[in-house]
């Protein structure tokens, strides 16, 4: 048993007092991607929303476009995110479900029937045999069977039904979409997972996650494209009628676009990182026409480095243009280019960069919004509520279905965490992380808005933690005679006032 008494302001630290056996329905997903690896300890609550009990990331490494190229540096950030993950949730992670992507991935269409007649009733046991025979399907040297995922069935002669369980008749046929991947690439994935000393308890195709982290129903029964763009891919899963019709991963992300960024406005990878996301935009803006961005000397030559910010912008805007396009050319290879009502719901980290569902919204004709996560959690963690953690909350919800459905087994953590130490690493790591927060100089700033911006370092932060020091009788007399006399002193709001003129 944990005992939970964290201190009010430690919030990365979980507060759950678990009962017994209730680690019976928590669930552990471990999302693998291109930039980061993800762990998320959560539960369910009965309104359906997560409870996230404990996260946590690292920066991923030896992956390249979601495929594992270097198995001990993915094993050694796998154990990371893990780590992380425990420490802020007290228990011991014994396995997880996993996402798959990366540009191996591939879908077709496959339709298939029942060997022997059916003379009564359509039983659930009757649908799980036709899936099962789609499963043995003769496929390519090298790949292997992901998922099958049903589309809809054909009891006699009726087509288009969605559920057959129930009905009468002599034949059963069934529609189905076949999700494959490269055989190695799968192992790989186990191989990582089981060297950082986990189980796999299912493994899941990231878009299908994402949709069901960021989608609402009424969404995929109109119609909707979901696109999660990543660091190395970018996953598309189109929706109709409830059903999911098409899904695709596209070779660019993310990651893409700043070493567009890197080339094109000369600067460092970091610097390119920071372009993008703090001045970056997909349109090319009127108002970007005058604006240089100035990036301090990063080689000991005292020279800075200027940036046009519609320079930039029109470097982002190409990339993001082809990434779109691309996504548009699955639409439309999907057959359902017109039948998406509810048009296209842009997730991940890349859906972050400024403008883009305009720019979407212009290039395919579809309404086009952002997608988060914050309509799936309870308790609205800083760290987890955003698009970037679409697939890792998705893989969990994935998960706790799967329990319920009791397609694997509970088990996912151990309470064998001491929580005194809990308490301590948690404590170490965050001040820790308040020290590397602090910036060492200014790495670009808009010179139209500011020249130069005063960055406290870690003295100045000890510095202004301190009380300030009591006044004494003669100080007050002093204060109110120049108030009376409207004497301006020293006031922490000059600065203020003289930057605005």
């Amino acid at each position: 048993m944990i005992n939970n008494s964290t201190t009010p302001t430690d919030k990365n630290v979980n507060t759950w007092n678990p009962g017994a056996g209730a680690n019976s329905d928590i669930i552990v997903s471990l999302d693998i991607g291109t930039t980061k690896i993800c762990a998320l300890i959560a539960r369910v609550t009965p309104e359906g929303k997560i409870d996230v009990l404990g996260s946590g990331t690292a920066a991923s490494k030896g992956l390249m476009r979601g495929v594992i190229h270097n198995v001990p540096d993915a094993v050694k950030a796998i154990k990371e995110a893990v780590e992380k993950a425990e420490i802020q949730s007290g228990m011991r992670i014994t396995k997880v479900v996993v996402g798959i992507a990366g540009q191996h991935i591939k879908c077709f269409k496959h339709r298939n029937y029942l060997t022997r007649e059916i003379n009564n009733f359509i039983t659930t046991e009757d649908v799980d045999e036709l899936i099962e025979q789609v499963h043995k399907i003769v496929l390519p040297h090298g790949e292997k069977v992901i998922h099958v995922l049903p589309v809809t069935f054909k009891v006699n002669n009726d087509e288009g039904i969605i559920n057959p369980v129930g009905m009468r008749c002599t034949s059963l046929e069934g529609d189905f979409l076949i999700v494959t991947g490269h055989k190695d690439s799968i192992e790989n994935i186990g191989t990582c997972v089981e060297q950082a000393g986990l189980e796999i308890a299912g493994l899941i195709l990231e878009p299908i996650a994402s949709s069901i982290s960021v989608l609402n129903q009424k969404e995929k029964d109109a119609g909707v494209a979901l696109v999660d763009i990543g660091g190395g891919t970018t996953d598309i899963a189109i929706f109709h009628k409830g059903i999911i019709r098409h899904t695709a991963v596209i070779p660019f992300g993310g990651n893409s676009i700043t070493e567009d960024v890197e080339e094109g406005c000369e600067v460092l990878s970091d610097d390119a990182e920071l372009l993008k996301t703090k001045h970056g935009s997909s349109l090319v803006l009127d108002k970007f026409e005058n604006v240089i961005i100035t990036i301090p000397d990063r080689f000991g030559n005292n020279q800075s480095h200027k940036v046009s910010m519609k320079n930039l912008a029109l470097i982002i805007h190409a990339r993001v243009d082809e990434i779109l396009e691309e996504v548009y050319h699955h639409i439309r290879k999907s057959d359902f280019e017109n039948k998406l009502r509810a048009g296209i719901v842009l997730t991940g980290g890349g859906s972050m960069l400024k403008n883009i569902e305009y720019h979407c919204k212009y290039l395919s004709g579809l309404r086009s919004r952002k997608g988060g996560v914050d309509h799936r959690l309870v308790n609205l963690r800083e760290e987890i509520n955003s698009p970037k953690f679409a697939t890792a909350v998705g893989l969990a919800l994935k998960g706790i279905e799967l329990l319920r459905d009791k397609k694997i087994d509970p088990g996912f953590v151990t309470m064998e965490l001491n929580h005194s130490n809990v308490q301590e690493e948690v404590t170490t790591t965050t001040i820790n992380n308040e020290i590397n927060d602090v910036p060492e100089q200014v790495v670009h700033e808009d010179v139209l808005d500011r020249d130069l911006v005063n960055v406290a370092q870690p003295a100045d932060l000890a510095s202004s933690s301190e009380k300030p020091e009591k006044k004494g009788i003669l100080d007050r007399f002093i204060t109110m005679i120049e108030d009376q006399f409207n004497v301006k002193g020293d006031s922490p709001d000059l600065g203020k006032f003289d930057e605005e003129y």
